[in-house]
């Protein structure tokens, strides 16, 4: 097991530098100049190239980014190229909006997706197993930007029941701001809840064909007692990928619901920007980004060989 660990643990040290990479060079291909946008239309050449030079624009790319790597390892994020401070003074309250947020629509949509999905296999082949397969296909079918514009149409515009923009202040109590973010969190669950219900529901059914579970029916043991005692544990590892893997979605894949209810997290952030071209603030987006998305699927594969014995196993591979 510490040895599966210490490899997976590697993997992901490996693909986090890949991330790096990839991120830096993404950033500086961006079409734009973030001297102009700094200065404005008006400014001259003359003090664009000592800006530029300031700035370090003008140093070759592997350069950049040895230093900009560099300074990662010592735990800097770099300046801000628009406001001229420190990028981990902003981030950082951004960062816990974003991590409130998609923590509280876990919270929701993870405990009712494993429900669902328990309840649909439960009844397989019903009139509720039909409905809730309609009804998660039909979540997975629209976009995030579509159901959070729909919510708005509805909740906000015509019935009034809770703010278009999802606007939060510090001063802001607990309920105050849970009320603003409703519309969100909603959006964000529709679309994970469906996943993890139909991946859910799918393990455990790939699993009801079992020996071991046919005996169980033959004993007398109700059909909901084998899925919970049986079936579920034997299913839990596909079911804890999923989860991860919606989990790393809810923190890399909020930018379009943050930018659609104006909601002050990290996404919302990065697009800013992305729109001012200040490449230092985009970078440290994007690798946080990342490192959510390695942490949590790198937590996901763990906790699979940890529920699942047979993985566990000398003989797993064979």
């Amino acid at each position: 097991m510490g040895r599966y660990i210490a490899i997976r643990l590697a993997l992901g040290l490996v693909t986090l530098i890949s991330v790096t990479v990839l991120v830096f060079v993404a950033t500086n291909l961006l079409p734009g100049d973030a001297a102009t946008e700094i200065l404005g239309r008006g400014a001259t050449p003359e003090t664009l190239a000592r800006f530029r030079e300031q700035l370090g624009l003008d140093d070759p790319l592997v350069l950049r980014y040895g230093k900009w790597l560099w300074d990662l390892l010592h735990g800097d994020l770099g300046q801000s190229l628009t406001t001229q401070t420190p990028i981990a003074e902003t981030i950082w309250p951004r960062l816990v909006s974003t991590l409130r947020l998609a923590g509280l629509t876990a919270l929701v949509s993870v405990p009712l997706a494993i429900g669902l999905g328990i309840l649909s296999a439960a009844h397989e082949g019903t009139a509720l197993d039909r409905v809730l397969a309609i009804g998660a296909l039909a979540a997975i079918s629209f976009p995030e930007f579509f159901t959070a514009y729909l919510l708005i149409l509805v909740f906000s515009v015509k019935l009034g029941w809770f703010p278009n923009l999802s606007t939060i202040f510090p001063e802001m109590g607990f309920w105050e701001s849970l009320h603003a973010m409703v519309l969100p969190i909603v959006a964000l669950a529709c679309l994970v809840t469906a996943h993890m219900m139909r991946m859910t529901r799918t393990s455990i059914l790939s699993v009801m064909s079992q020996p071991y579970i046919e005996m169980a029916f033959l004993k007398g043991v109700p059909r909901g007692a084998v899925i919970t005692r049986h079936a579920l544990p034997n299913a839990a590892a596909p079911i804890i990928a999923v989860v991860a893997m919606n989990l790393a979605y809810l923190v890399v894949g909020i930018v379009v619901i943050e930018v659609v209810f104006v909601y002050p997290g990290l996404g919302q952030y990065m697009v800013d920007a992305v729109a001012k071209r200040d490449i230092p603030v985009v970078q440290a987006c994007g690798l946080i980004f990342g490192i959510a998305f390695i942490g949590l699927n790198l937590v996901s594969d763990i906790l699979a060989v940890l529920v699942n014995p047979r993985l566990r196993s000398p003989n797993r591979g064979r």
